[in-house]
């Protein structure tokens, strides 16, 4: 595995961040889940993605018995999220941050939080009273980092000013969509943020020229660059995946994306999910990604694709920038 690092977390952080949404409560399902997450730990991921509005809140609380039976909470990076929209009403506000977190935290069995990330934004919301309230949490211990989920860089930088203005902490992270495929839709509603593809190489820049560290998620476009997936079969097979796939991910350059990852796979011994998490991995800003293995086999397939160095000309090839991988 290979690690990086986030100002106000002592910890190493995995690149590679496992999701917790597949964790189960019950007897017949706490097994399968401790062993999703001893597997994770076993290939060096140390880091783990929550959110409150996942699974009703039994994803932490089957996260937060693990914790407690493995002992290792000193040794887990645990990123948490807040504050998501719920229905049409935003609740991006200082005393939703507050509950949510405090719940949030009950039902992990910590006192803190890593880090914790806005999961949507309210751009009409006042950025100064959200980042007065986070540093009061960080003051208090409740939380080592804060960041954002779906913020445009634009939000990200009007916070970070407020924060240096006043002496604050600011945002040090962000989790935007970012992958190889081109994102020609929003999956979920109208406030999810992309930084994929041609229309946001701008964004992409911004990270890299800023610092501020990318958790991507759908860092595999949900299984677009899975493997089991390809131009000749799509047709017949999209009917068992989630729509968004074929209205946000299936489009004729992005197919053209995976025929290349499969192409440059082949020549390196390696497949189109290992290619494709690992052109998330090269790019030149400091990146996490966001996976969910479900067994051991993922997980070795994703470890080998964190240690595969890609070239700049490769990058390009698979981004439809250059006609060669050399």
């Amino acid at each position: 595995m290979i690690y990086g690092k986030l100002p106000g977390i002592a910890k190493p952080i995995s690149r590679l961040v496992q999701g917790c949404m597949m964790l189960k409560e019950g007897d017949e399902h706490r097994a399968w889940s401790f062993e999703r997450l001893d597997e994770a730990v076993a290939i060096g991921i140390n880091t783990f993605d929550h959110g409150h509005i996942y699974g009703g809140g039994q994803c932490q609380r089957v996260f937060g018995e693990w914790l407690a039976a493995r002992g290792n909470r000193e040794d887990v990076v645990i990123l948490d999220k807040g504050c998501h929209t719920r229905g049409t009403q935003a609740v991006v506000k200082p005393e939703y941050i507050t509950e949510e977190l405090l719940a949030d935290l009950e039902r992990l069995g910590t006192d803190y939080v890593d880090l914790w990330l806005f999961h949507r934004d309210d751009p009409t919301y006042p950025v100064g009273p959200l980042i007065d309230c986070l540093n009061e949490h960080v003051a208090a211990g409740r939380i080592k980092a804060f960041g954002a989920s779906n913020w445009s860089t634009a939000r990200i930088a009007e916070a970070n000013a407020y924060a240096a203005a006043n002496g604050l902490v600011g945002f040090c992270c962000s989790s935007p969509n970012f992958s190889l495929a081109e994102q020609v839709d929003s999956p979920w509603g109208t406030d999810c943020v992309t930084i994929s593809g041609p229309a946001n190489v701008a964004e992409c820049d911004w990270y890299r020229e800023n610092g501020v560290a990318v958790f991507a998620w759908s860092s595999l476009a949900r299984g677009f660059f899975s493997g089991r997936i390809t131009r000749a079969n799509w047709d017949s097979i999209k009917g068992d995946w989630e729509e968004h796939i074929d209205r946000c991910y299936a489009t004729p350059d992005n197919f053209e994306r995976l025929d290349r990852c499969e192409a440059l796979g082949k020549s390196k011994g390696l497949t189109v999910a290992q290619i494709a998490l690992a052109f998330v991995l090269n790019q030149p800003f400091d990146v996490y990604a966001l996976v969910g293995a479900y067994n051991a086999q993922e997980n070795a397939s994703n470890l080998e694709a964190v240690t595969t160095k890609l070239t700049a000309q490769e990058l390009a090839y698979l981004d439809l920038k250059a006609d060669s991988p050399a």
